[in-house]
């Protein structure tokens, strides 16, 4: 069922468009390197066979896992002998390189193919699932044009779902399967914008029943019971996922906090790295708003630990709905960056002679620690002595629940500072 032309390829509109930069460059057949990046089964590999046979161009495909270097320069060798030996023209275009999963090649891998990238014997195409930034090394990068493909919609993944049912040809029109839109739409829904796996499944579902037979509800069942979460450690689904559950969190919606839980338990995420998350969390987002965050889910991390899955996914929901439904507050957060922006800008200030440690016998004869006031001699156990040489703002209490009366406490402190005028009583 892979597209024979562009006008055959499903979604990614953004890129694939009228007007839009890719189609332009396939047209004028004057494109150099592309990289193709985004999820399994969002047809970065069918894309690539369409721009080799809309531009009649040589197509040789690499597996980064199985390659070597050897392979590769042979490839190399062969495709500049074939541009020495164009003379005119009519010769044939330079030959396409595509390499699948190509942030599986080491740095040296990907450093030999930038000669020939560079004198056009080979127009590399890459495909990775991986963001290129973090595995594509930047001399490689900077000679490709860069696209990122989306996993496909649910209705066009059932349009050719539909399609693969009816053609006699390259489909499983042959074996007179039957279904219902829903069915077929359900399918693709399940297999989370994959065109390959919904391909994939359907065969399944189709060859388990006799020939003429129709594929229902009861058949997508079965295969709902053996549906895997897509979600692959390292990945972009990995982080997109965390970065969604920290984001729910923080903004105070545990419902879909819950569900992205469950997703990366589903997928086989390390429930201490969630635990993990969630301690940041308690400082970084609740902080002093409420204090009993921070030690939940430390102990959360801690159970984690000893107790292990699947009982630990309890504890895991336990302490993401306890830090969902928190009250917030980043002042923490904000006072530290303000105090790290100070050291950064301004001259490090001296410690005040009163504060200086005052043991051994020459801290005590130059003073040190003279002019000290025992706040606990003070009413309210305020003294009013400046801690620092010169006074700074850098904590703002926010008014979310427990950090409501500190900025309470706060406010009167200042008021009893103001009046201390005396000494101790």
């Amino acid at each position: 069922m892979r597209p024979q032309s562009l006008g055959e390829l499903v979604g990614q509109e953004h890129i694939l468009q009228a007007g839009s930069l890719l189609p332009r460059l396939i047209a004028s057949n004057r494109f150099g390197s592309l990289l193709f990046y985004g999820p399994p089964g969002c047809g970065k590999t069918s894309l690539a066979e369409v721009i080799a046979r809309e531009t009649k161009s040589r197509f040789v495909r690499v597996n980064a896992v199985m390659s070597n270097v050897a392979e590769l320069r042979e490839i190399l060798a062969a495709a500049r002998r074939r541009t020495e030996a164009a003379t005119d023209a009519t010769a044939p275009a330079a030959t396409i390189l595509f390499i699948d999963e190509l942030h599986r090649f080491n740095k040296s891998q990907q450093d030999l193919l930038l000669p020939d990238v560079e004198e056009g014997s080979v127009r590399l195409i890459g495909a990775t699932t991986h963001n290129p930034g973090f595995y594509v090394n930047p001399p490689l990068l900077s000679r490709s044009h860069l696209f990122r493909l989306e996993p496909l919609a649910a209705g066009a993944v059932a349009g050719v779902l539909r399609r693969a049912l009816t053609d006699v040809e390259r489909g499983l029109g042959g074996r007179g399967h039957t279904a219902p839109d829903k069915v077929l739409a359900d399918l693709a829904v399940l297999c989370d914008g994959d065109l390959r796996r919904a391909l994939n499944a359907l065969e399944v579902i189709a060859l388990s029943l006799p020939e003429q037979a129709a594929i229902g509800e009861k058949e997508l069942e079965l295969f709902a019971r053996e549906r895997r979460i897509r979600y692959d450690a390292d990945e972009d689904e990995h982080y997109d996922t965390i970065s969604a559950f920290i984001k729910s969190c923080r903004g105070s919606d545990p419902d879909a906090a819950m569900y992205w839980l469950a997703k990366m338990l589903a997928g086989g995420e390390d429930p201490r790295f969630i635990a993990r998350r969630l301690v940041i969390l308690a400082s970084e987002d609740v902080g002093l708003a409420d204090p009993q965050a921070l030690p939940l889910t430390v102990a959360a991390h801690h159970a984690c630990d000893f107790i292990g899955l699947p009982e630990a996914e309890l504890t895991l929901a336990h302490a993401t709905l306890y830090i969902a439904t928190a009250p917030k507050s980043n002042s923490a957060t904000l006072a530290l960056a303000a105090a790290h922006g100070v050291l950064k800008e301004a001259p490090v200030q001296a410690v005040p002679v009163p504060l200086r440690d005052k043991s051994g016998a020459a801290s005590k004869q130059a003073g040190h620690g003279k002019g000290y006031l025992y706040s606990h001699d003070y009413p309210e156990n305020i003294s009013g002595q400046a801690y620092l040489e010169k006074p700074l703002a850098l904590y703002t209490p926010k008014t979310a629940g427990w950090e409501a009366k500190i900025a309470e406490r706060l406010a009167r402190w200042r008021e009893l500072r103001a009046k201390m005028t005396q000494g101790p009583k």
